[in-house]
């Protein structure tokens, strides 16, 4: 097996055979990798990631794309974003002798398991259906006389049975077969998932696609779940990317940081705002020009009354200059426009851009730049957002007053 370590955005020279560059170029999209030959070098290529971390198994290569803010961080970021993850806890991924992403989410889910099922596994009730010989739950009349008119045994059946195999415990054993199928290199991940996988003998392996792994509800007799059915959910929402190319097999663990830095924003400062989904908006299609001909997605939008009030945008992308970019300028203009506010916000990773503020030309929009440090403890992160959302409200504050003033 050929180990490619790669660091997100830092270039890497590596040595590559015909048939493992192919495969590498094939799987290049996915990864967000850059393949460049060193001049000079017969079979050495410069690998360059991007905003993509996380792991990746194509054939016979082992490609790890280490986060810039360290796997722990990545992951408390993408707990907290699923809503799983609270500040002040103990670390869940704190495992110093794991280097891999794969590594990491084995040994958390093990950990996590573990605490779990200390009281047992979580029982429920589940609605079947069956024919049997002996009546329980209701008669299923309809079926009873479509499928059996005139005899009388085994009767079509309706009945709620209580067991282990329910959702949460679902979730748990598929995300450990996903995590079981990678290339682990910690022995007690792999014999933890194998215990893991014991205790839920009796319970359904069932395949979850990609964003549509179904939600727990927790209360006062679920709770003790919430962490390891957040971590299986986090698992098998970014597990399920698999794809052949005649005999080579792709698959892998990858998170999109451009994805999870906006999810995470979004979250927080719902949190911090004390603001609903409803109201503090992801991704909301609204119309650019008059004929609706044309549509936009703000990453974040407020909404009051039928009226947006604010507007602004999360971006993780490397930015190769001091200064904003241009074409991040003219679109969170064009959002301002469209969505008649005085102006909007750029949040950017810190590193990324610095704090900064533009008053457009004849048009009067303020467009506000704010960093966010990602660095540090969770509690750390979110206690900067505090910042960010200081922006928003005045920004909310300077819509009010202009359709105020526009009223009067």
């Amino acid at each position: 097996m050929l180990e490619i370590n790669l660091r997100e955005y830092a270039t890497s020279e590596h040595r590559l055979s015909v048939d493992q560059l192919e495969s590498l170029l094939q799987e290049s999209k996915n990864l967000h990798l850059s393949v460049e030959p060193v001049q000079g070098k017969m079979g050495s290529y410069n690998l360059t990631p991007g905003s993509t971390a996380g792991a990746l198994e194509i054939g016979r290569i082992s490609v790890l794309i280490e986060p810039k803010i360290g796997i722990p961080q990545l992951l408390s970021l993408a707990c907290y974003a699923l809503g799983v993850y609270e500040p002040n806890e103990y670390r869940l991924f704190d495992f110093q002798k794991a280097k891999s992403l794969p590594d990491v989410l084995a040994l958390a889910l093990i950990a996590a398991a573990r605490r779990a099922f200390s009281r047992g596994l979580l029982r429920g009730y589940l609605s079947e259906e069956d024919a049997l010989h002996t009546v329980r739950g209701r008669i299923r009349f309809d079926e009873q006389i479509r499928r059996r008119y005139g005899i009388p045994l085994p009767v079509e059946l309706r009945f709620d049975e209580y067991t282990e195999d329910i959702l949460a415990n679902r979730l748990v054993k598929a995300a450990a077969a996903r995590l079981g199928r990678m290339t682990l290199r910690s022995p007690d991940a792999r014999q933890g998932l194998g215990r893991t996988a014991a205790i839920l003998e009796n319970v359904s392996l069932l395949e979850f696609r990609e964003r549509r792994v179904p939600e727990v509800r927790f209360d006062r007799l679920n709770e003790h779940y919430r962490d390891v059915v957040g971590l299986a959910r986090l698992i098998l929402l970014h597990s399920e990317f698999e794809s052949f190319r005649g005999d080579v097999r792709a698959s892998g663990f990858l998170i999109d940081m451009d994805k999870l830095f906006q999810e995470f924003v979004t979250q927080a400062l719902r949190e911090e705002l004390g603001v609903s989904a409803a109201t503090l908006q992801s991704e909301k299609k609204v119309h650019f020009d008059m004929d609706g001909s044309v549509t936009i997605e703000p990453d974040l939008t407020w909404w009051e009354g039928g009226k947006c009030t604010f507007v602004g945008d999360a971006k993780y992308k490397r930015i190769d200059v001091k200064s904003v970019p241009n074409a991040d300028l003219y679109q969170i203009l064009a959002y301002a426009t469209a969505l008649d506010v005085p102006g909007g916000l750029l949040i950017y990773a810190k590193g990324e851009a610095d704090t900064a503020h533009y008053k457009v030309k004849h048009s009067g929009k303020l467009l506000e730049v704010a960093a966010l440090d990602l660095s540090g403890k969770l509690e750390d992160v979110l206690d900067r957002v505090k910042d960010i959302a200081c922006k928003i409200k005045s920004l909310r504050k300077e819509s009010a007053s202009v359709r105020t003033r526009s009223v009067v």
